[in-house]
């Protein structure tokens, strides 16, 4: 009887700290691409039209490119 009262105030989950890190982590990861695709926009900004034009995308498509949203008349360069 004396193990019935001790347990029945525990919570039968695991542990919390494991959904917090794991929370963590992915506001860390999700921080880190963000910051990594802003980048990217800025690099691609500074490009001159002619570089741009040899990687296949025009000043309009930068944006729609880093952030993976791949126009139909991308991926044939692709």
């Amino acid at each position: 009887m004396t193990l019935i009262s001790q347990t029945a105030g525990r919570s039968l989950r695991p542990s919390s700290s494991r959904g917090f890190f794991a929370t963590l982590a992915s506001a860390a990861y999700a921080l880190f691409e963000r910051l990594e695709r802003r980048s990217a926009v800025k690099t691609l900004t500074e490009l001159d039209d002619r570089a741009l034009r040899d990687i296949g995308i025009t000043r309009s498509q930068i944006e729609d490119a880093v952030y993976g949203q791949v126009k139909a008349e991308l991926t044939r360069y692709l």
